[in-house]
């Protein structure tokens, strides 16, 4: 495909690029501005109540904090490394993967991919909405469901117009959000300090070592592990010159900050005290409110939303990416806004009619988050015995060097996927109760051994996709590897 069509676009504009290779002369910047779409899209309030879901599976605080920083910052590594493809390609992340699996086989990694992003921006939406009416309630300001109403409106409103107008507009966006909720979150801090209770953080007793290792997977999947089918999506507009290791950097440095430095507070709030804990589990931003004084509430509420719509404004972004990755031909614009009506629909549904939907989320995350990390792994090994840039045209041409279907691929990402399944557990939600079907053949306790709640089959899936990865690449020769 032609690589000189790409029109000029500006924060005002819509930009109507799809997901065609970025011409030469509308590639700009510089990785270091990588930070800010990474950092405002992950500086959520909501990490602090990823620190009382991490206390929940048994494990003490110093336990927590080392492998959630771990965790957390792997995770986003792992985005670091695939965003170097974007600089290298100029094409959004699950274009690129049709180097590894084809061009018409990735139409099932780029499927996998936008239902990942639409259930994750589905997920920031329905929480928004969530704790506007939580905060608005405490205010004396809520009139129940026409409360909910108008802050789903409001959000969906801020996250669909992110991602029809576009790339410009977005980084734009989460530069000002950047500032703005990093300043506030701070204020939350510092007004729920002396709320901690050192003594008692230190006193929760400490976990086995199954339940540990569940901690960090629970945290790589709740971060990075979500972002990696997205994350050269924001790197594809950097020139070819650009410094890899910038790249690998920025985006790693800007995802993990805020959410290492947001999951110790959350560990500190959750180990002072179960009532909160236990009130995160329920209603994981709401609660966090119900620590500050009323005059606090407003600028809460402000960095509540700005936080979840910066993450969800990616997610909707990126979501259309992969809607058309996946062979649906329509604009770009029009794919942000079909991804918008998703999740307002389901958004609608589990704020009005579903209830508590939580549990069920995590249930998704790991269950998805098992074939995202096959797919991770193969990609990852595209990525690594990768030298020279991308053959462009050959991305969209099934007869080119490519191909279109790398079965190898493929079968490296089931396998990785069904052994991975077998190795999980969701005991929350009960339609994933089929999963861990090989703890008891491998001789791991079974359904209610100590692994089950390991999430293990995580890790082994990124494993498996990786070392098959090497050798499905191998087989493809010197293709770009120069």
């Amino acid at each position: 495909m032609s690589t000189d069509q790409a029109p000029r676009t500006s924060a005002l504009t819509v930009e109507t690029t799809g997901i065609e290779v970025i011409a030469e002369a509308e590639r700009k910047g510089t990785p270091r501005q990588l930070f800010w779409p990474w950092f405002g899209a992950n500086v959520s309030v909501l990490g602090i109540s990823w620190g009382a879901f991490a206390l929940g599976i048994g494990v003490s605080f110093w336990q927590a904090t080392i492998v959630g920083i771990l965790g957390i910052a792997i995770s986003f590594l792992l985005c670091g490394y695939i965003a170097v493809a974007g600089k290298r390609g100029s094409a959004p992340t699950m274009v690129l993967s049709r180097a590894a699996f084809g061009v018409e086989g990735n139409r099932a990694p780029a499927l996998l991919s936008w239902i990942l992003t639409v259930g994750w921006e589905t997920a920031l939406c329905i929480l928004a909405t969530l704790a506007t009416s939580t905060v608005l309630d405490q205010l004396g300001w809520s009139s129940g469901d026409a409360t909910k109403l108008l802050a789903l409106v409001v959000v969906a409103a801020l996250t669909i117009a992110g991602g029809f107008m576009g790339f410009d507009l977005i980084m734009r966006m989460q530069s000002l959000i950047t500032v703005v909720t990093a300043v506030l979150t701070v204020v939350y801090v510092a007004l729920v300090w002396d709320k901690i209770d050192f003594g008692a953080v230190i006193a929760v007793p400490g976990g086995s070592a199954t339940k540990v290792l569940g901690c960090f997977v629970l945290l790589l999947t709740a971060f990075g592990l979500g972002w990696v089918t997205m994350a050269a999506d924001y790197s594809r507009y950097l020139p070819r010159t650009a410094s890899t290791g910038g790249i690998v950097f920025w985006t790693t440095f800007g995802g993990a900050l805020a959410p290492a430095i947001l999951l110790i507070v959350g560990l500190l709030l959750a180990g002072s005290s179960k009532t909160l804990a236990d009130g995160i589990g329920a209603d994981p931003i709401g609660a966090l409110a119900k620590e500050l004084p009323t005059w606090a509430l407003v600028p809460f509420l402000v960095v509540v939303v700005l936080g979840l719509v910066a993450g969800a404004v990616l997610d909707i972004y990126s979501s259309g990416l992969a809607l058309l990755t996946a062979g649906v031909r329509i604009p770009r614009p029009v794919a942000a806004l079909v991804d918008g009506a998703v999740m307002v629909v389901g958004s609608v549904y589990v704020v009005f009619f579903a209830g508590n939907f939580l549990f069920q989320f995590e249930g998704f995350l790991i269950t998805l988050g098992v074939a995202v990390a096959a797919w991770c792994g193969v990609m990852l090994a595209d990525i690594a015995t990768r030298r020279g840039p991308y053959d462009d045209a050959a991305l969209f041409d099934p007869r080119g060097r490519y191909g279109s279907v790398n079965v190898g691929a493929l079968v490296v990402v089931g396998v990785g996927t069904v052994v991975g399944w077998g190795l999980v557990t969701n005991t929350y939600a009960a339609w994933l109760n089929w999963q861990g079907y090989l703890l008891g053949p491998l001789g791991l306790g079974g359904k209610t051994g100590t692994w089950a709640g390991s999430g293990i089959g995580v890790v082994v899936a990124l494993v498996i996709g990786f070392a098959g990865g090497l050798a499905v690449v191998r087989r493809q020769g010197s293709l770009d590897r120069a």
